[in-house]
């Protein structure tokens, strides 16, 4: 099956409030807002939270809102308007942490030394697999 892509607009608007998150980010087809630290931080916090809103809709079994057919207008000249695509089984992909148990060979040895050690298994292989793939 091909995954879903889902593309909404989006409405930054800068506003200097003595934050470090100084951007506001309105999601009007999903009534949300969120912030950023600059305006590529505010599109990921946008990416964020349409991924986010997406995978908890269809887990409720609700329909995706409709993907507006023109963008947002805005009566402030410097807000930026832009659209924000999201691969939404991706994202789930991605942000899924169930526990999966995986059965794997290693040496004798490395198996007494890692028990003897106090080592969890689990954990280095998740850490290591986190740092092979960059995840």
């Amino acid at each position: 099956m091909k995954d879903r892509i889902v593309v909404y607009p989006i409405v930054i608007s800068y506003e200097e409030d003595g934050t470090d998150v100084p951007y506001l980010v309105a999601i009007p087809a999903l009534d949300g807002m969120t912030q950023g630290k600059s305006v590529a931080d505010s599109i990921q916090m946008a990416r964020d939270f349409i991924g986010l809103k997406a995978i908890t809709l269809l887990a409720d079994d609700e329909e995706l809102p409709e993907m507006p057919k023109k963008l947002p207008t805005t009566t402030n000249k410097d807000d930026i308007v832009t659209l924000v695509d999201v691969n939404v089984d991706e994202y789930r992909r991605k942000h899924d942490n169930r526990v999966i148990k995986k059965t794997l060979t290693i040496p004798n040895y490395l198996n007494e030394a890692g028990i003897e050690a106090g080592i969890n298994f689990s954990q280095v292989l998740a850490e290591s697999l986190k740092e092979k793939l960059e995840a």
